[in-house]
C-alpha cells in the first residue's frame, strides 16, 4: 500500500482469479486502504477491446497487477492507444508471475507523454507472492539508448530475506545462481507441512545473474534446456523474438523435449523466411526455432499465464494439417526440397537455386542437420522415407531429390545424376572382385595366416586390446590369463596397460627424454594430479576424424607404432616414442575409418571415401590388395582372431567378410541401411554385430554371413555396438543407450537428453559402460542400466572414451575422453572425479587411445598428437 501509495481514490483491478495468489493481494490492498475493488465478469476478461473499455474508460481504473502475458492480450496498439495513453487513468501497473518485459518491449508500448509507474514485482507463493519490487525509473523508459540488460528483479520488501546461491548452496555476491526467499516472520506452510522454523529459506527454482549488487532475471530452472550441446533459455529466445518489430507477442516451447517451436503473433502479414533472418541477426545458431508457427493469440491459463499444454495441441494441430497437404507434383517437391535445403542450412542469401551437385555435409551441414532435414522432408511429403537419411549425408541435392521421387511419385522419372554413373561404376568393379578378379597390384605377397604370426599387442579406441602369440604374453605376464588366438579380456586390460614399458621395448620413460615441442594446447584449469604436455604431433595435411591403432610388436624386435590415416588422403605410420614418421601412403579419397591389424601382424587394412578398403603392409605401407564397395567406407574393420577374416561395413548398406590371404569376398550381406559404424565381434557366442543408419541392429552369423537376429531401434544407429560376456549395448540418435542379451532381447535403455554418436567402452571387470552425449555429460552405467556418474563437459562428447590404468597412481582406473570443442577429459573411472582436462587447438572427433602414460588422438587442426600423462610427483 505505502509502496504504490494507495489512498480510498484509487481503483483496483481483481485480475487474478481467486485460485492464484496475487488475488490475496489485490483484495486486501484494496480493503487496508478503503480503495475500490472492481471486479470482472470472466466473459468480458476474455475480449480485449471490451476488457480495455471496461477498465479505462468506465471504471477508470488506476491500480494493476497482471501477469506480462495478460497485458500483452491487449495488443501493442491498444496498450499505447489506452492503457499507457497519455490521458490514461492507470497509475501504477505492476508485472509479476512471469518474466518482465524487455526495456525495448516496455518502451515501445508507452504513448507519448504517459505517466503511467511501472513495477516488477517478484515473489512465489511459498512466501506469500511479493518478495522483491524494482520501480522502473522515468529516465530509462525515456532515453533512447539500446539496454542489452534485462530489467532487474529489485529490492526485498520489508522482512524479506533474499539470497543467491550457487550449485554448491554457497551464497554469492557476483554471477549466476538460484534464488532463495525467506524471512523471520515470513512464513508458509506448505501441503502437509505442520512446523515450519522461522528463518526457513524457500528453493525458487528461479535462476538470476547478479551484477553490481542487482539482480537479473535469467529463468527457470526448468526453462534451462540443453540444445545442440549448449545451455539455452527459451525465455530468452522469445525476449528476443518479442522485440522484433513485426512481432506483436510471441511464446516458445521445447516440443516434446526434441524441437524448439516458436509461436508468434503478428502485427501484419509477414514471410516466415524474413522472421527467421532476423532471428538469425540477434540469435546464436543453436538458438535459432525449427519452426515458426503463426496463429491470431497467445492462450493463457486462467491465472493469466501462457498455457503451454494448449500451444502444443496448437502445434500438434499445425503438423497434421501439413502433413496432410499435398504436393502437386515432383516441381513443387523440387523447390520445397530447395527451400528446406537453404532454411537448415542458413543460406536465404545466396542464389534461388541450389546447384544440383550440392552436398549437404560439405554445405555446412551435420549429423544434427541432416536428422532435421530428414524429419522436415517427410513432414513435407507426410510418409517415412526408408533409406533418406544415408542419401542426405553422402549424396547431392539432386540425388536426395530423385530418391524422395521414387517413394511419393513412383511413377515419374528421375533426374540424370553423375553419381548414379559412379555408383554403378563402384558396383561393376565389386562384381570383378566377388567373383576373383582383382585389380592389379603392385606386388603380391603369398602368405598364409596360419603358418607364421607375429607376435603383437594392438590397441584401439573404446580399450580394445589384442594379442595372438601366448609366447609373447607369457613374457609380458599375461600366459596364465589369455590363450593363443584370443582376444585379451577386459579383465586383463589392468595388467597390460600397468606393464613396466622398458620390459616391453626398451624405451626409458624418463620425461627429460622427451623431445621438446611448443605447447599448442592449454590446461584449462590447475590439474591437482596429473598434467599432460605434447610429447610429440604430427602434420597429416587435413582434419584427423579417425581413431589411432597402437601396435607394440614382438620382443625379439621391440617397436611401437601408430597408425592413422586423415582428410588428406594420407595413411601414415608413426613410431610412438620418437614422432617420427615411418611410412605415408597416399589413398583414392579421405580417410575417416580407423585402422585394423590383420591376423599374421603383417597387414594394416583401412576403408576410404571412394569405396575401397585398403590392404597396406604394416611394415612399409606398400598396397597389398585393394576391395572395392559401392559407396564410402568410413565403418572401420574388426578382425576376427579364429579365421583371420576382416569384417566392415560400407555406405552402399552391406557389411562384408574379407580374406585378404586370398584376396576374396568371402559373404556380403544387405544390412538394410548405411553401414557407418564399425561392426563389433563376440567370439562366446561366435557373432558379428552390425548397426545401420537405417536404425538396424543385427546379430550376423560370422562364418555363413547369414543374420542370427535383428532388432529396429527406431532412429539411427552412429554408434557402434560394444560386446562384453553378458550383453551388447549401443547408442542411438534418440539419445538412449540399449542393452541386448546376445539373443536379441532388450535388456534396458538408459536415457540422455540428446543423441549418442559416442561408442560405449566397458571397464576392465565389465561392471561399468562409459559413453558420451550430444547433451556435453559423460556417463557411466552398471550393467543394470543404473547411473553410477556423469560428468559434464564443455561441449558434446562424440568419441569413444578409454578406460585405462594409471601405473603411476597406485594403479587408479582412470577414463580418457574427448570433447568436441578439442578438450581432453581424464577422469577417475569409480567417481567420475576430474584429474585433467587440456585443451586441443582444435575440434575433436577421433577418440583417444594410451598406452603406457601417452595418450594418441587426432584433431581437425590437421595434426594426430601424443600427450604424455604425468603424475602429480613427476610436475
Amino acid at each position: 500500500m505505502l509502496l504504490f501509495e494507495i489512498t480510498q481514490e484509487d481503483v483496483l483491478f481483481l485480475a487474478s482469479p481467486l485460485t492464484f495468489d496475487p488475488s490475496v493481494v489485490e483484495i486486501f490492498v484494496a480493503l487496508s486502504s478503503g480503495a475500490c475493488l472492481l471486479i470482472v465478469p470472466a466473459s468480458v476478461k476474455v475480449l480485449p477491446s471490451k476488457l480495455a473499455a471496461v477498465l479505462f474508460s468506465h471504471h477508470r481504473v488506476t491500480i494493476l497487477q497482471a501477469t506480462p502475458t495478460l497485458l500483452r492480450r491487449f495488443g501493442s496498439q491498444l496498450i499505447k492507444s489506452t492503457v499507457l495513453s497519455a490521458s490514461t487513468s492507470l497509475r501504477v501497473l505492476a508485472l509479476g508471475g512471469e518474466a518482465f518485459p524487455s526495456l525495448a518491449v516496455l518502451k515501445s508500448w508507452r504513448g507519448v507523454g504517459n505517466k503511467t509507474q511501472i513495477f516488477n514485482i517478484y515473489g512465489i507463493t511459498e512466501v506469500s507472492s511479493w518478495a522483491t519490487f524494482y520501480k522502473i525509473p522515468e529516465k530509462f523508459l525515456n532515453s533512447t539508448l539500446k539496454c542489452e540488460l534485462p530489467v532487474p528483479l529489485g529490492f526485498p520488501l520489508l522482512g524479506t530475506v533474499v539470497e543467491v546461491r550457487d550449485t554448491n548452496g554457497f551464497t554469492i555476491q557476483e554471477g549466476n545462481g538460484q534464488v532463495f526467499l525467506g524471512g523471520k516472520n515470513r512464513v508458509c506452510f506448505l501441503d502437509d507441512e505442520m512446523i515450519v522454523p522461522l528463518g526457513t529459506m524457500r528453493a525458487t527454482g528461479d535462476l538470476v545473474m547478479v551484477k553490481d549488487g542487482e539482480m537479473f532475471f535469467l529463468g527457470r530452472k526448468d526453462s534451462q534446456i540443453k540444445r545442440y550441446g549448449k545451455r539455452l533459455n527459451i525465455e530468452f529466445v522469445q525476449q528476443v523474438a518479442e522485440g522484433l518489430q513485426q512481432v506483436e507477442s510471441c511464446a516458445v516451447t521445447w516440443y516434446n523435449q526434441e524441437k524448439l517451436i516458436l509461436f508468434m503473433v503478428s502485427k501484419n502479414d509477414v514471410v516466415k523466411e524474413y522472421i527467421f533472418k532476423e532471428l538469425q541477426e540477434h540469435l546464436p545458431s543453436h538458438a535459432i526455432p525449427d519452426e515458426l508457427v503463426l496463429i491470431d493469440s497467445l492462450p493463457f491459463t486462467s491465472h493469466g499465464k501462457i498455457d503451454v499444454s494448449e500451444l502444443n495441441k496448437i502445434y500438434l494441430n499445425y503438423i497434421n494439417l501439413k502433413s496432410e497437404c499435398k504436393l502437386n507434383g515432383k516441381e513443387e517437391l523440387w523447390e520445397k526440397l530447395q527451400d528446406l535445403w537453404k532454411s537448415i542450412l542458413s543460406l536465404s542469401e545466396h542464389p534461388l537455386k541450389v546447384p544440383d551437385e550440392s552436398l549437404f555435409l560439405n554445405s555446412g551441414g551435420d549429423s544434427l542437420k541432416s536428422i532435421r532435414l530428414l524429419n522436415e522432408i517427410e513432414k513435407l511429403v507426410g510418409t517415412s522415407i526408408p533409406g533418406l537419411l544415408e542419401i542426405i549425408l553422402s549424396s547431392s541435392i539432386l540425388e536426395i531429390y530423385n530418391h524422395v521421387l521414387q517413394t511419393v511419385f513412383p511413377d515419374e522419372d528421375l533426374l540424370y545424376s553423375k553419381n548414379y554413373a559412379m555408383k554403378r561404376k563402384f558396383s561393376d568393379i565389386n562384381q570383378e572382385e566377388i567373383s576373383g578378379k582383382s585389380l592389379p597390384q603392385k606386388s603380391v605377397l603369398t602368405l598364409s595366416c596360419d603358418n607364421e604370426l607375429a607376435a603383437f599387442i594392438a590397441v584401439s579406441r573404446g580399450s580394445q586390446i589384442l594379442s595372438l602369440n601366448s609366447e609373447f604374453l607369457t613374457k609380458l605376464g599375461l600366459g596364465s590369463s589369455a590363450r593363443s588366438s584370443d582376444l585379451i579380456s577386459q579383465t586383463n586390460i589392468q595388467n597390460v596397460t600397468s606393464l613396466n614399458p622398458s620390459a616391453l621395448t626398451g624405451k626409458s620413460k624418463d620425461p627429460s627424454c622427451v623431445a621438446e615441442v611448443s605447447h599448442e594446447g592449454t590446461s584449462v584449469i590447475e590439474a591437482k594430479k596429473m598434467e599432460l604436455h605434447v610429447r610429440w604431433r604430427t602434420d597429416t595435411g587435413k582434419c584427423v576424424d579417425a581413431s589411432p591403432l597402437v601396435v607394440i610388436s614382438t620382443p625379439a624386435k621391440p617397436s611401437v607404432t601408430v597408425y592413422i590415416g586423415s582428410h588428406s588422403h594420407r595413411m601414415m605410420a608413426v613410431d610412438l616414442y620418437s614422432g617420427k614418421v615411418k611410412w605415408e601412403q597416399i589413398l583414392g579419397g579421405r580417410i575417416e575409418s580407423s585402422a585394423c591389424v590383420s591376423k599374421c601382424g603383417n597387414f594394416i587394412v583401412v576403408g576410404c571415401y571412394n569405396g575401397l578398403v585398403y590392404v597396406l603392409k604394416s611394415n612399409s605401407g606398400e598396397e597389398y590388395w585393394m576391395f572395392t564397395t559401392k559407396d564410402a567406407v568410413k565403418s572401420s574393420a574388426t578382425m576376427d582372431p579364429t579365421t583371420g577374416l576382416l569384417y566392415i561395413g560400407s555406405h552402399d548398406q552391406h557389411a562384408y567378410a574379407l580374406d585378404i590371404y586370398k584376396k576374396k569376398c568371402v559373404w556380403k550381406l544387405k544390412c538394410g541401411g548405411t553401414v557407418f559404424s564399425s561392426p563389433c565381434l563376440s567370439l562366446i557366442p561366435h557373432h558379428l554385430y552390425v548397426a545401420t543408419l537405417g536404425g538396424l541392429l543385427l546379430a550376423i552369423n560370422p562364418a555363413t554371413g547369414n543374420t542370427v537376429w535383428k532388432h529396429s531401434c527406431g532412429k539411427p544407429l552412429f554408434s557402434s555396438p560394444r560386446c562384453c560376456l553378458q550383453y551388447i549395448c549401443i547408442g542411438c540418435v534418440d539419445g538412449n543407450l540399449l542393452c541386448f542379451t546376445h539373443f536379441g532381447e532388450q535388456v534396458w535403455q538408459f536415457s540422455t537428453s540428446e543423441p549418442i554418436f559416442s561408442s560405449p567402452c566397458t571397464s576392465a571387470s565389465e561392471q561399468e559402460i562409459f559413453f558420451g552425449s550430444h547433451d556435453c555429460f559423460i556417463y557411466c552405467c552398471n550393467m543394470k542400466g543404473h547411473l553410477q556418474w556423469k560428468f559434464e563437459t564443455t561441449s558434446q562428447v562424440y568419441a569413444t572414451p578409454f578406460a585405462f590404468c594409471y601405473q603411476d597412481c597406485s594403479n587408479e582406473m582412470l577414463l580418457a575422453a574427448a570433447s568436441t570443442d578439442g578438450k581432453l577429459w581424464i577422469l577417475e573411472s569409480k567417481s567420475g572425479r576430474l584429474q585433467s582436462v587440456y585443451e586441443l587447438p582444435g575440434q575433436v572427433f577421433s577418440s583417444p587411445v594410451v598406452w603406457e602414460s601417452m595418450l594418441l588422438i587426432g584433431c581437425r587442426n590437421n595434426y594426430v598428437y601424443c600427450l604424455d600423462l604425468l603424475g602429480g610427483h613427476q610436475i
